[in-house]
């Protein structure tokens, strides 16, 4: 039996989902069982999910994946680098997982692979210094380098979100480990629904609109609950860059090239998140750069608290063959891992500091709903099993 690796956000999961879950097991032409690596509390585009992790790995235990493991919120609110390769890692660590699967505008492997390789090689690396410059984005250096090294088609590929992902995760892929992608069907990334697709984006929109009637068809199990929304802490996290000194702000990650500072000036002026991001956004800071720094000022996350590599597996949800695999991993694993939060205690300095901070960053998410939810729930809240 194979078993398949995804990394996901999954927020919230969507019929497209499935539909990669179960073009992928056609692939593969034989049993699998799915190992899915999904993003927590906070997401890579700067704001907290539509709702809790618990809550995201049972829809995506009803949607087909077997095994749900955390990619925790220092490298899921990363840039595309830094979310691929803590994603990546994870998987790795596992020991059990032999395929990577992931979704494409161009369904093409052979092709990111190559870029991949490009991206990963001496040449592009001194061609992008050569390309850097204070007035255009990192995207747009990165992507000349490419065409210089490779061809405009080649360079082309990196403007679409799913193959721009897709190559960041090749970049770390292990020796070992074989690689499909499935070509995104119907809606676009953001965009409207198509046929039996919608896209998560639009899906919030109407979630946090309470239109549930139009989201039903592109759910497989019921809403339920509140959703997140950061409109709640937009207060907070002008306040508290209002009062963050420089060299706290430069502190963040990500915050080089005078980021930091014009973050800061620009929250002198805003009244509102939107304010503060477009107040910010330059051709040279690029507005996914931008939320995301103000999160990570929201949530006191500094650069030095992300470390090099995992230092543990989180399970945040299992069925049976899930389980079938968590009783292999005790042999494979190359990092330990944990079911209850308890047992984090059993684990090393280190693993528990990068937990102490995810159980802040929960009690943050918490106060994202129109009823406060209360602190303690990353210690409280033990993983989705289905039997």
């Amino acid at each position: 039996m194979k078993t398949i690796g995804i990394v996901a956000e999954y927020n919230p999961f969507h019929t497209g989902h499935a539909h990669h879950i179960k073009e992928t097991r056609r692939l593969t032409q034989e049993e699998t069982a799915v190992v899915a690596v999904m993003s927590g509390n906070w997401v890579q585009r700067g704001e907290c999910a539509i709702t809790d992790k618990w809550t995201r790995a049972e829809m995506a235990l009803a949607g087909g994946v077997d095994l749900v493991l955390e990619l925790p919120t220092v490298w899921a609110t990363a840039s595309a680098e830094g979310f691929a390769r803590g994603a990546m890692a994870l998987l790795d660590a596992t020991g059990v997982v032999d395929v990577l699967s992931f979704g494409s505008e161009c369904g093409d492997v052979a092709s990111l692979a190559e870029l991949a390789r490009c991206l990963n090689s001496r040449d592009f690396s001194q061609t992008l210094r050569r390309e850097l410059g204070p007035k255009k984005s990192f995207a747009q250096c990165r992507r000349q380098a490419v065409e210089q090294l490779l061809d405009q088609d080649a360079a082309a590929l990196l403007d679409s979100p799913n193959n721009n992902l897709g190559v960041e995760y090749l970049r770390f892929l292990p020796a070992r480990m074989a690689a499909v992608t499935v070509p995104r069907r119907g809606a676009a990334h953001d965009g409207e629904a198509v046929g039996e697709f919608a896209s998560a984006a639009l899906l919030r929109q109407w979630i946090r609109k309470g239109d549930m009637s139009r989201v039903f068809p592109f759910q497989l199990l019921p809403w339920k609950g509140e959703p997140a929304d950061l409109t709640y802490m937009e207060r907070a996290v002008i306040a508290r860059l209002r009062s963050m000194p420089a060299e706290e702000a430069e502190a963040l990650p990500d915050s080089g090239d005078g980021l930091a500072a014009r973050l800061l000036y620009a929250a002198r002026q805003a009244a509102n998140l939107e304010e503060l991001y477009s107040l910010t956004k330059t051709r040279a800071y690029a507005h996914a750069r931008v939320r995301r720094l103000a999160l990570y000022a929201l949530l006191g996350l500094r650069t030095q608290d992300r470390p090099s590599t995992p230092p543990y597996i989180r399970v945040l949800g299992f069925n049976r063959k899930g389980q079938a695999l968590l009783r292999k991993m005790v042999k494979t694993a190359s990092l330990p891992f944990f079911v209850k939060p308890a047992h984090i205690r059993r684990l090393s300095s280190d693993a528990q500091t990068l937990f102490s901070l995810e159980e802040r960053f929960t009690d943050l998410f918490a106060l994202c709903f129109s009823t406060p939810r209360p602190c303690g729930l990353e210690w409280t809240t033990n993983p989705i099993i289905i039997k």
